[in-house]
């Protein structure tokens, strides 16, 4: 799976609301600056974080975005599938994405992508903003560590 930058710029700036809920709204521009979003781009992100009801605004000078949603009722699963369409890793393994392949019959290596899509939607589906914010960041060790033979990943 990977996500597109819309759906990584969305997710920036949602983690930034979730650390000021309840508090004063954010300006657009400050959500850009702090996250490192093309403003423009994420203008047309926060329309799309609106119309699904997670996030709000209001006008003014001390206007801007805010939580219209607690963050312990918005998943990451939610934000991925509306800004990418699918988890899946593969089509042939995809429920609303799905495309049929001539191999399915006998293709042996599709019950991995199938196993990880499950893994995956499971794992973002229980993410909740809320809880993914307590967490710390993921160190540049952390990355590189850990697996043996992780060329590629």
């Amino acid at each position: 799976m990977r996500v597109s930058k819309k759906t990584d710029y969305a997710l920036r700036a949602l983690f930034t609301l979730v650390d000021h809920y309840g508090g004063a709204p954010i300006p657009i521009r400050e959500l850009a600056r702090r996250n490192d979003v093309p403003k423009r781009f994420l203008e047309q992100i926060m329309l799309g974080l609106k119309a699904q009801g997670w996030v709000a605004s209001s006008a003014g000078i001390r206007g801007g975005y805010f939580l219209a949603k607690s963050p312990g009722k918005i998943t990451m699963g939610e934000v991925v599938r509306h800004f990418d369409g699918i988890l899946a890793p593969i089509d042939c393994v995809s429920v609303t994405g799905y495309k049929r392949c001539s191999q399915e019959s006998v293709c042996r290596f599709r019950r991995v992508f199938y196993d990880a899509r499950n893994y995956i939607a499971s794992l973002m589906d229980r993410a909740t903003l809320a809880e993914v914010a307590k967490g710390l960041p993921v160190s540049r060790q952390e990355v590189s560590s850990g697996f043996i033979g992780g060329e590629g990943i």
